[in-house]
Formats: structure tokens, C-alpha cells, sequence
């Protein structure tokens, strides 16, 4: 509990601080997030043209089948490689978002899960 106004105020200061520490956190993480996505559109929009080419200029039905069973294969593991990096990318930063909270709610014997 509070006992004096002197107490008050230093626990706005410091919420104030782990505030501001932790937006910092989340513009830096935002910005490497939006990074790996815009990478991963260009990739993806130029590995599908390289294919549409590759299809265009295929000679048989199964040599086209064949190119596109190959683009398929090739677009969906690089999607689930980009959601398991994406999700490693927004742990890290829910992990480092409370952080700059942690020793301010640990005074008030709040423990976070594990």
C-alpha cells in the first residue's frame, strides 16, 4: 500500500518509464515483423512469376503438372516456415513487451506464469 505522496509518485515514475521502455520494445519488434513480411512477399510474388513463366513455356500437360506440383510444394513450406518464424518473432515480443513491468509488479507480489 502507499504511504506517502513521495511513494506515489515514484511508482508513476517508474510505471511511466516501464511504459515508455516498453513501447520502445514493441516499435522495434513491430518494424522487424512488417521487415520479414514485406521479404516474404517479394520472395513469394517472384518465386510465383518465375513459375507462371516456367508454366507458360511448359510443352506437355504433365511437364505443366509436374511445375506446378513443384511450385506448390515449394510455396507451402516457405508459408509454414514464415508462420513458425512470425510466431517466433511475436513470442519474443510479448516476452520482451512486459518485461520493462516485471520488477514493478514483482513489488506488488504479482508473479508471472511460466
Amino acid at each position: 500500500m502507499v504511504q506517502t505522496a513521495e511513494e506515489l509518485q515514484k511508482i508513476s515514475k517508474d510505471n511511466i518509464e516501464s511504459a515508455l521502455k516498453s513501447f520502445g520494445t514493441l516499435s522495434k519488434s513491430a518494424q522487424a515483423i512488417a521487415v520479414e513480411i514485406a521479404d516474404y512477399t517479394k520472395t513469394s510474388f517472384e518465386q510465383g512469376t518465375a513459375a507462371l513463366e516456367k508454366l507458360l513455356g511448359a510443352k506437355t500437360v504433365e511437364q505443366a503438372i509436374e511445375i506446378q506440383q513443384t511450385y506448390l510444394k515449394s510455396a507451402y513450406e516457405g508459408a509454414v516456415a514464415q508462420a513458425t518464424k512470425l510466431g517466433e518473432l511475436y513470442t519474443e515480443l510479448a516476452k520482451e513487451s512486459y518485461k520493462p513491468f516485471e520488477s514493478t509488479l514483482s513489488k506488488t507480489g504479482f508473479k508471472f506464469p511460466a
